[in-house]
């Protein structure tokens, strides 16, 4: 069973309207573009029938991933997020101690992260030193690029 992913209520809706989108007009258009691509002869020489096949398949598989998403997702109450220690919705500002560059990261699930928007995974290394610790704290940050350490300037909403 696959494990649940934590998603804010915005984001699970944004998620059903792709899905949606998928089923209602990418799936008929793959059928459509199959139906037409076996109407030009002999299948076993028809590159336009096996692209058009392949690409009906990884919809299908998008379909399907998106399905599983949204039937496992969790769904974030944001009236209880605490600002006492980092945890998911979080605003966290850091500041790495060897650069002394600053960073102020969201801790968001993995289908909502996008590092340019500084929504971060939670499940990356930074997420998950970060979570469950408080302002102040310095936090060990074993990643893929060396050990890391930073100071959690501050926690908001």
């Amino acid at each position: 069973m696959p494990k649940g992913q934590y998603v804010t209520a915005e984001h699970l809706e944004k998620l059903r309207e792709e899905l949606n989108h998928l089923i209602t007009v990418e799936r008929p258009a793959a059928s459509k573009a199959i139906a037409e691509a076996r109407e030009k002869g002999d299948l076993s020489e028809n590159a336009e029938y096996d692209a058009a096949r392949e690409a009906q398949g990884l919809l299908e598989l998008k379909i399907s991933k998106l399905q599983d998403l949204i039937a496992n997702a969790k769904i974030i109450d944001e009236s209880k997020i605490s600002t006492d220690k980092v945890g998911m919705l979080s605003k966290v500002t850091v500041k790495n101690l060897k650069t002394g560059a600053k960073m102020v990261f969201t801790i968001v699930g993995e289908s909502e992260a996008n590092l340019a928007e500084g929504k971060l995974a939670s499940s990356t290394p930074i997420g998950e030193a970060l979570i469950g610790h408080k302002k102040g704290e310095k936090v060990d940050v074993n990643a893929p690029a060396g050990m890391m350490q930073f100071l959690i300037e501050d926690i908001a909403i």
